[in-house]
């Protein structure tokens, strides 16, 4: 898919119940959301580009820092690459790839 098309995926109510959770939420630089699953503030907002923002579950002493890049390789070839940061410890880390994996598997059922 183009990078215009993965953007506007991620960036869509769908996309963003899909790996956010459940909420509207405005990507906006300084807005701060609550879904089903976290709460944080959105940070970067570069459109067709990359998304940065803090994430974390209620049971987290501190958030974390997820960016969702989208990346042209070729015509019509994106990848789509999440990164979390800043987890708790290895358990977490290994929820949270696992998570991600579920995410981008979600992703390829939409397209």
């Amino acid at each position: 898919m183009s990078q215009e098309k993965a953007w506007n995926l991620i960036t869509s109510q769908e996309g963003l119940n899909l790996w956010l959770g459940e909420s509207s939420i405005i990507l906006h630089p300084g807005q701060k959301y609550i879904t089903k699953t976290g709460s944080g503030e959105i940070r970067v907002v570069k459109p067709l580009q990359q998304l940065r923002l803090t994430w974390q579950k209620e049971e987290w002493k501190r958030p974390s820092t997820v960016q969702v890049r989208i990346i042209s390789k070729a015509s019509n070839k994106t990848t789509i690459s999440f990164h979390q940061e800043n987890l708790p410890h290895e358990n977490v880390r290994e929820e949270m790839k696992v998570n991600w994996e579920t995410v981008l598997n979600g992703i390829r059922e939409m397209l």
